[in-house]
């Protein structure tokens, strides 16, 4: 029988968990929102490589940048906690580096920032894809309606996590998506 190594398990263990999945869904809401603006405000351009190039380069970018923010941002937290903690029990500076929960502690930040950067990654393919296959102007809308229902189905998922009402929270997600769709076409429109 096949057997799952240790450390995959670990992985697999923080996706499926409350951490794994709030980043899930946070990369792939900040990856689709922000390559639809891209990809809004190159849709000016005659050539739909450019869109994509652009799309698909700001998606890379954010996401690399996501791995490296979540990472800092939990590590930071974490320093912090184990400091104050080490002070109250009278240790010196550096003492529960070496225990088994901070170690642990690491290595499911470092999973996390992982996940929070791949999803977003993902995230911004999404609005990137129908320049691939159909002219600017009706991959835009197109692009606009893959990011609505993609929002639409995690706003649904939020709700049922947060037992809300499922309908209203995917409104809610929606509602981002016009949002930016709007104030990135303005953008467009001025330059």
């Amino acid at each position: 029988m096949l057997e799952i190594p240790r450390s995959l398990k670990s992985f697999i263990n923080t996706i499926n968990g409350e951490s794994g999945i709030r980043y899930m869904v946070r990369g792939l809401i900040d990856g689709s929102l922000s390559a639809l603006g891209v990809v809004i405000g190159a849709s000016g351009a005659a050539d739909a490589s450019v869109i994509i190039a652009a799309g698909l380069g700001g998606g890379i970018a954010n996401g690399l940048s996501n791995i490296l923010g979540a990472f800092t941002a939990e590590k930071a937290s974490l320093e912090r906690e184990r400091i104050q903690k080490e002070k109250s029990l009278l240790k010196k500076n550096g003492y529960l580096k070496k225990s088994i929960i901070y170690k642990k502690a690491i290595r499911e930040t470092m999973i996390c920032g992982l996940i929070d950067g791949i999803s977003t990654a993902l995230g911004s393919a999404l609005p990137v894809i129908p320049f691939f296959f159909f002219n600017i102007s009706t991959a835009l809308y197109v692009a606009i309606a893959i990011t609505i229902v993609e929002l639409f189905t995690l706003g649904v998922f939020i709700g049922k996590i947060s037992k809300e009402n499922v309908v209203v929270s995917g409104i809610k997600m929606v509602v981002g998506a016009l949002i930016v769709s709007v104030l990135c076409f303005m953008i467009e429109r001025v330059f």
